[in-house]
Order: structure tokens, then C-alpha cells, then sequence
């Protein structure tokens, strides 16, 4: 259920799914209590156990093939015996590949709201102070035929699990795939994990505009060489147990070539709890477009719309663009800007246009650590903003540092 009221956040708790037996909610049960504190010894043991097999592949393994070599060095290469097979991955146990983040925060609001929050964020949401986005580890076995996909982890952005799905990939089915769990949504221009993005907050069609993820049956096959079509059967927008007995399907199809990439989704379904009646939908295109590795463009367009029982219906819709400009080999710039529509107040709980600009710097200190400084304005035609304990206002000015450690063949 799309519910302005409630925290952006994936809210995912173990002992809140049906398995359980437990109702979905916020509450905190005894075995939240029970997994919380062991939380981070997981995430130790797992990084414990990648650099392990890291230390035993380079004792038992030959030496890994060299990184990309220039045209003349491949011509020359041409004449020489075959390298050595690679080394399996350090950060794999077997088939079972390894990967995780660490990313934290420091945020200053100028408006100094009183709750201690900024507005319209979702996991960048504190204010004046030091926060965890994410720490999180992903364990995931490529399918042949049979796979998986598990995302533990805590912070803002989800608690406990992102993502728990198995999939099957038949040998013959010329690249079908099903998988079957709890997953990501396709929708969006942005992910969850912030060194995937090109800024560090998410931008407000990613906050207010689509869902986050979905449970239920996820198919994807490639149509020719640069086609990819999908389908999805699910419970709804960002639930496990669904609210209702109908169901929310969803369409994909991504159009993709080494320097353009377009991708359309679009999901309908009711997501009202207790009736079929209203149904909502949801359109979502994004354009990429890379003509060179130091450059990138993208546009994001959304358009949502959620029928009322009775007559009439709730809108939003809005546009984003942004670019990637690689300065050199460490260091990048992204600005983006983006207006969005809440017509009704569906979304954020108030009719009003949102604009806002953001600026992020980000510096690569090495393969695996990346900071990012980032300035961003957001204004609104009506006073939403908080502004200490005065009142409201219609800007907010927020500046930010953060700093994601990762590792993993994922990253």
C-alpha cells in the first residue's frame, strides 16, 4: 500500500514475514530484539569468510590475468601461449559469490528542523547529524539452471532484508529466467545502494513516485541482441503479505546497446486494503545515454495514478535529469534537477510542485572506498519545508558528506 503517512523506507523485518505468522508492521518483536544485536557479528563472520577464501585462492591459484591492455599490446599478446585460467574470485565460497557496503553520513540542514529531519528524503533523512544508511552483505549463486539471491543488512534504507529470491534459469529456454521472492522494483533511474548511483540522495521520483520492491514471481528473456522483455506477477507495492486478493502485474522492456539505454515499465493492480476496487497504475520511462566513458546523461519520467472507489482519482507525475562527468580517474561530477507534481497530495500528504537541484563532487580513494560531498536545494510552491521551531518554509538547503566502503566482484 502506497501510504503518504508512512516512513519512505524499506521496513523489512524478519519476524514481520507471513512465515511467522506475525502481521506486517513497525512494531519490534522478540526476535527483532534476538536478531538485531547479532546483526553486526553476521555481517563480520561473512566478510571474515570472504577474506578467508580471498587468502586461500592466492596461495592456491594462479596469478589473475592483467587488466585491460591497449590495441598494440593485444596484437602482441595474439602470438603468445594461452594465460593461465583466472583465479576464482576472493570473494566467492564455491558458486556462492560474496559482496557488501558499509555507508554512513554526515547531513546539515540550514532550515535546523525541530524534528531533527530533512524533508522529502528517504534514507539521507537525519539532519544535523551523523547516521547509518545501509551496512549490508549479499550472498547470490548465478543460476545453472537453479540460483539465489539473499540481501541482509540494516540501516535507513531497510532493516534486516532488501532482497530473498530463488531463481531458474532453464538450459534450453534461450536466456528465460524466473525468479521468485522478494526483489527490487524495475521502475526507477536510481537503486538502493548509493555507490550504484551517480549522487548520494535520491531524487524525489525515486522517493515519492514509485515503490521499492515487490514479492511475488519476476520473469526476464532477451527478444534479439538488444531487447530484454519482462514480466511480473506480484503482491503490490512494497509488502510482503498482500492487503487484498487481487494481484498488481507489471510489464518491462529494455532497449540497450553499449551507449544508449531505454527502459519503459508499467505496473497496474489494486492496492487498497480490503477491495479490489480502485486500481492504481504506474508508468515509468528512463533514457541513458553514455557516449563516452568519461560522460553520461539521464531522464527519468514518471506518471502515477490511483483510482478512488468512488469517483475521481489521485495523481502525481514528474520529470529528472542528471549527468556524469568523469574529471579524471578518481574524481566526478553530478549535477541533477528534477520537478515533480504530487497534484492531490497522494504522495508527500500535501498538493504542491517540488523542484530541486542537487551538485555531488565524489571522490574515489581506491577500488573500494568512495566519498561524496553534495550541496541540494529542493523548493516548493507551498510552505512544507520545516524551519526550526517557527514554522514552515517553502526551500531547503541541505549539504552532505558521505563515505560507502564496499567489496565484492558486484562492485
Amino acid at each position: 500500500m502506497h501510504d503518504p503517512r508512512r516512513d519512505r523506507t524499506l521496513n523489512i523485518s524478519i519476524a514481520q514475514m507471513k512465515i511467522f505468522d506475525w502481521p506486517f508492521g513497525r512494531a519490534c518483536s522478540n526476535l527483532d530484539d534476538m536478531i538485531l544485536p547479532r546483526l553486526p557479528i553476521l555481517v563480520a563472520c561473512s566478510v571474515l569468510i570472504a577474506g578467508t577464501s580471498a587468502a586461500q585462492s592466492e596461495v592456491s591459484q594462479a596469478t589473475p590475468a592483467s587488466p585491460s591492455q591497449t590495441p598494440s599490446a593485444e596484437k602482441k599478446a595474439d602470438t603468445k601461449p594461452a594465460d593461465p585460467a583466472p583465479a576464482a574470485s576472493q570473494f566467492a565460497i564455491g558458486p556462492v559469490q560474496f559482496s557488501g557496503l558499509v555507508d554512513g553520513y554526515y547531513s546539515y540542514n540550514a532550515n535546523h528542523p525541530a524534528s531533527g529531519n530533512n524533508g522529502l528524503r528517504n534514507f539521507d533523512l537525519k539532519a544535523n547529524q551523523f547516521s547509518l544508511n545501509m551496512a549490508k552483505v549479499t550472498m547470490e549463486h548465478t543460476p545453472d539452471p537453479l540460483g539465489f539471491r539473499v540481501d541482509l543488512g540494516f540501516g535507513r534504507a531497510f532493516r534486516y532484508l532488501e532482497q530473498a529470491y530463488v531463481s531458474i534459469k532453464p538450459p534450453k529456454a534461450k536466456g528465460l529466467q524466473f525468479d521468485f521472492g522478494e526483489f527490487v522494483t524495475a521502475a526507477g533511474a536510481e537503486v538502493i545502494e548509493t555507490n550504484s548511483n551517480w549522487n548520494y540522495s535520491r531524487s524525489l521520483l525515486f522517493a515519492w513516485a514509485i515503490p521499492y520492491y515487490h514479492f511475488g514471481l519476476r520473469t526476464s528473456m532477451p527478444v534479439g541482441k538488444y531487447f530484454t522483455a519482462g514480466v511480473h506477477v506480484v503482491n503490490g507495492w512494497n509488502n510482503i503479505e498482500d492487503n487484498n486478493s487481487g494481484k498488481t502485474f507489471g510489464f518491462s522492456g529494455t532497449f540497450a546497446t553499449p551507449k544508449i539505454s531505454w527502459t519503459n515499465t508499467y505496473h497496474v493492480g489494486p492496492e487498497k486494503p480490503g477491495t479490489n476496487q480502485g486500481y492504481r497504475q504506474l508508468y515509468d520511462t528512463t533514457l541513458l545515454i553514455t557516449p563516452s566513458p568519461k560522460a553520461g546523461f539521464y531522464i527519468n519520467y514518471d506518471y502515477g495514478r490511483d483510482k478512488n472507489i468512488g469517483a475521481g482519482a489521485n495523481r502525481w507525475y514528474g520529470i529528472a535529469g542528471a549527468a556524469r562527468f568523469q574529471c579524471n580517474s578518481w574524481f566526478a561530477l553530478a549535477p541533477r534537477l528534477e520537478w515533480f507534481n504530487d497534484a492531490d497530495g497522494f504522495s508527500t500528504g500535501t498538493a504542491q510542485k517540488v523542484k530541486e537541484f542537487t551538485l555531488t563532487g565524489e571522490a574515489k580513494l581506491n577500488d573500494f572506498v568512495l566519498t561524496r560531498l553534495e550541496y541540494r536545494r529542493d523548493w516548493s510552491n507551498q510552505k512544507f519545508f520545516e524551519r526550526g521551531n517557527s514554522g514552515l518554509s517553502k526551500n531547503q538547503d541541505t549539504v552532505l558528506v558521505g563515505v560507502v566502503a564496499f567489496f565484492g566482484p558486484k562492485y
